[in-house]
């Protein structure tokens, strides 16, 4: 694999919402590559609490502190998005040895596909156990999530709650 000039990565995932975890993640990808897209699965097919804009403008608002940052949203193939804007890495981050399973089939399989590697970027600790789907159970429970999103994401997804109840 041949480095570009701009070493560009890609954080891809669906971000329905995105939370604390995420953003950690997409900060020490910023610290590693000289810009990172942040990859908004957008697959119709798929019911989410968010749709597709609102996913990207949230992420947008939480990446603001990152200069080196940008959001996008794709369909279809990571590797095809990946290659149409020149991205020679996909950053994923991981929780679990679990999570480290799944993440290396789908790393050798984009690998097979596309010239691109896959770094994979351990949870910081006080995010191991944090996912979107547990966020939205805990939320809709009632929960307190205020130390799991940001602010911004904790108002759309009360917001969200309460017109679904």
């Amino acid at each position: 694999m041949r480095w570009s000039e701009v070493r560009r990565a890609a954080c891809p995932g669906s971000f329905d919402p995105v939370t604390n975890g995420h953003i950690d993640i997409i900060g020490r990808a910023a610290l590693l590559f000289d810009e990172v897209v942040v990859a908004v699965g957008v697959n119709k097919s798929k019911s989410r609490l968010f749709s597709a804009d609102e996913r990207i403008e949230m992420l947008t608002e939480a990446v603001r502190p990152y200069d080196n940052v940008v959001v996008d949203g794709f369909q279809g193939l990571l590797t095809d998005f990946c290659q149409k804007r020149d991205i020679v890495a996909i950053v994923k981050g991981l929780r679990a040895v679990s999570d480290f399973d799944y993440e290396l089939q789908m790393a050798q399989m984009n690998s097979s596909l596309a010239p691109i590697e896959t770094v994979f970027v351990p949870t910081s600790p006080e995010y191991s156990f944090l996912a979107s789907s547990l966020v939205k159970e805990v939320a809709t429970f009632g929960g307190d999530v205020s130390k799991l999103v940001p602010p911004h994401v904790l108002e759309r997804l009360t917001a969200r709650l309460a017109e679904r109840s």
